[in-house]
């Protein structure tokens, strides 16, 4: 382990503070548990700050530059020796064997989307001696018992080419992306789309006509009805339409923090009646209270105990960032402040993004290399090998079979 990964691992044990019985045995149980993040965000290179200078020297648009980076934290970790070797470092350091990888920009447009599942698509196809690309649940299964990692690909939307000359025209992207590899999709970002209303917008319509249509559409090829970040009667409604499983793939519960990034009884309950899961993140906005490990932990107790250990699993939504990213960021010249991104509509106020970087302690204890002393923390609670084992990874590997095509 790095210096950077180390003293995460250290802030969150002594939040903990387990026994030595207690944390050898989580260990042990993460190593031998097959860990299936329900979302997340991967492992962020840092970018060649040089070269993005020169790009704003050269005048390169602020959309080029923000193109740049994307491309650059996604992809170095294969042109970089550097790199390469932090992200072997951060992989084997968080014993995760795979990732739903958040592989399309949020949007509904295709070729939108597909630049960054061609992103990770690159990388996997480039680092085989550290990465894997699964595209079957078996290919999951096969990434542990081959001691690598991989990624399961999910889009932050629903691919239409919203030409909208009939239904089925407008569906037809949806067994497209399926075929490069997309294995669960958002419904909604956020925003209200053609589907249905996102989780921040002020009304609460639910799913429109056209987004049932989606939903049986996805139902049909095998992708993942994703509502995390849809609004609750949309939820509702998804899980009434839908003949396989539903996921919350990250989120946290509303009884615990009222924040509309989270999700009522109500819902999840309509989502564990679909045979699907409620993923529980670590973004200390949505988490509430202390907003640390410990709080993370609170909210898989609350799922657990009232809607079943077999409905729960992790989705963190937040990635392993470079160390070297400070450095090569500060070479970076400031540009020209840019409007609000369309789909980051947050409720007036909203602490997500401030209160995340304000308290040192608490972010660090939510590292994603931390996974390992998640585990320890389920066996302090008191779950049993077996449950432990469903919640990091056994949960959301059945919703993945349950939901194949077949």
């Amino acid at each position: 382990m790095n210096e950077a990964i180390q003293h995460a691992r250290d802030i969150a044990l002594s939040i903990l503070k387990p026994s030595q019985r207690e944390t050898e045995d989580g260990l042990e149980i993460h190593r031998n548990s097959i860990v299936c993040e329900s979302y997340g965000l991967g492992l962020r290179a840092a970018v060649d700050g040089d070269a993005i200078k020169a790009a704003v020297g050269a005048g390169a648009s602020n959309l080029e530059i923000q193109d740049m980076i994307e491309d650059m934290s996604m992809t170095r970790c294969v042109t970089d020796p550097r790199e390469r070797e932090e992200y072997r470092t951060a992989w084997e350091a968080s014993g995760v064997t795979c990732i739903l990888q958040n592989a399309g920009e949020e949007g509904n447009s295709p070729l939108r989307l597909i630049r960054r599942l061609a992103r990770y698509t690159y990388v996997t196809d480039m680092v085989p001696d550290v990465l894997l690309r699964a595209t079957t649940p078996d290919d999951i299964v096969a990434a542990k018992e081959q001691d690598k990692h991989c990624m399961y690909m999910t889009c932050n939307g629903v691919p239409l080419p919203q030409d909208w000359v009939s239904v089925e025209e407008e569906l037809r992207y949806i067994r497209v992306f399926f075929q490069l590899g997309c294995r669960m999709m958002h419904l909604t970002y956020n925003r209200r789309n053609a589907i249905g209303d996102g989780c921040a917008e002020p009304a609460n319509a639910g799913l429109s006509d056209f987004g049932r249509a989606v939903v049986k559409e996805m139902n049909r090829v095998g992708v993942i009805v994703d509502v995390a970040h849809s609004g609750r009667q949309t939820c509702l409604d998804a899980a009434r339409v839908s003949e396989r499983p539903v996921v919350v793939s990250h989120s946290c519960a509303w009884a615990l923090n009222q924040h509309h990034r989270c999700k009522p009884d109500e819902v999840i309950r309509a989502i564990v009646g679909t045979g699907g899961t409620m993923g529980i993140t670590n973004v200390p906005a949505f988490l509430g209270g202390k907003g640390d490990i410990s709080t993370m932990l609170d909210h898989i107790d609350y799922v657990a105990e009232k809607f079943g250990v077999d409905h729960v699993t992790i989705g963190t939504d937040r990635p392993y960032v470079s160390s070297a990213a400070g450095r090569e960021n500060a070479k970076i010249p400031e540009r020209v402040q840019q409007r609000t991104r369309w789909e980051a509509l947050w409720q007036p106020n909203d602490p997500i993004f401030a209160a995340e970087w304000r308290q040192e302690r608490q972010v660090q204890s939510l590292a994603w290399t931390n996974w390992p002393i998640i585990t320890i923390g389920l066996v302090q609670r008191g779950y049993s090998d077996e449950d432990i084992q469903k919640i990091l990874g056994g949960n959301m590997l059945r919703v993945i079979r349950e939901v194949w095509p077949r």
